[in-house]
C-alpha cells in the first residue's frame, strides 16, 4: 500500500512541476513514482514468498 501512495504523490508532484514549469519538482515527482513502483514490486514479492511458505508449512 505504501508503494501506491508514493506513486500517487509522485504523479501529483510531476503534474505540479509541469504546470508551473518547475523541472526540479517534476523530476522529484518522477523519482517518487519510481520508488513507489519498486516498493510495490517488493511488496508483491513478499506476498508471494509468504504464500509459498504457508503452502510448505501446511503440507507438513
Amino acid at each position: 500500500m505504501k508503494g501506491t501512495t508514493e506513486v500517487v504523490k509522485g504523479r501529483v508532484e510531476e503534474a505540479a512541476g509541469v504546470l508551473t514549469g518547475n523541472d526540479k519538482l517534476r523530476a522529484k515527482g518522477q523519482t517518487h513514482q519510481a520508488v513507489g513502483h519498486v516498493k510495490q514490486a517488493a511488496e508483491e514479492g513478499i506476498r508471494k514468498i509468504e504464500a509459498g511458505v504457508r503452502k510448505i508449512v501446511n503440507k507438513t
